[in-house]
């Protein structure tokens, strides 16, 4: 299979730009918690996601973080392209999350293709809509959405309905939130006195899905 075939952003583009795609993209894997990105640094290539994961993060001086937003198949990074295309820092720090593989594409090689094709210019921005709106939302619910309510919505919406057992961790889940370990820690017990939840080490049993439902919509 060629590199272009496991792409959907190629499956409209023009014979040229896949051929030049073929020639100037290098796979290269990376490990599970490699980091790929500091803040600061300047990005020497653009890159496309083709397996794996990718948790794009800010910390504070504090050493809280919040996550920005993650990179999955298909998707790239749009600080990368921003920074490519602006010739500017990483603003942010860039880490795999699981074993990953990528397709890297120089910078020069990058910033003549959004001038020269449609197909790349479209993906970019397409990407840029798709992150600011994300990013926007991830504002939103830190600056005007109580902790507890925040907690509720991530368990109900990054897991599924039929799994009871979460491994996650108290300070993942901090990360995760934009918050500290100890004031998630306080709403996890408070949760658990109620009978929503049942802690464990590293874990979270889910007891109550519609009572956490209620909180995410103020009713508790």
């Amino acid at each position: 299979m060629s590199k272009s075939e496991v792409l959907s952003l190629f499956q409209n583009a023009p014979p040229k730009a896949l051929a030049e795609f073929e020639k100037y993209a290098i796979e290269k894997s990376f490990k599970s918690g490699e980091m790929l990105a500091m803040e600061g640094s300047q990005p020497a290539y653009f890159f496309v996601v083709v397996s794996g994961s990718i948790r794009v993060y800010k910390p504070s001086d504090s050493g809280r973080e919040i996550t920005l937003y993650r990179v999955r198949p298909n998707e790239s990074c749009v600080l990368t392209s921003f920074g490519l295309l602006s010739r500017t820092p990483f603003p942010a720090f860039a880490v795999a999350e699981s074993d990953l593989t990528l397709l890297l594409i120089p910078a020069d090689v990058i910033r003549d293709w959004v001038n020269r094709y449609e197909v790349w210019r479209k993906y970019i921005f397409e990407n840029l809509t798709l992150r600011l709106r994300e990013i926007m939302h991830t504002i939103e619910k830190v600056a005007f959405q109580r902790l507890d309510t925040r907690l509720a919505n991530y368990l109900l919406s990054h897991f599924p309905e039929d799994l009871r057992i979460i491994k996650i961790t108290h300070e993942k889940l901090a990360r995760e939130l934009g918050s500290s370990r100890v004031p998630v820690s306080r709403v996890l017990e408070e949760f658990e006195s109620k009978g929503l939840i049942e802690l464990a080490r590293g874990k979270i049993v889910i007891k109550d899905r519609s009572a956490l439902r209620q909180v995410l919509e103020g009713k508790r």
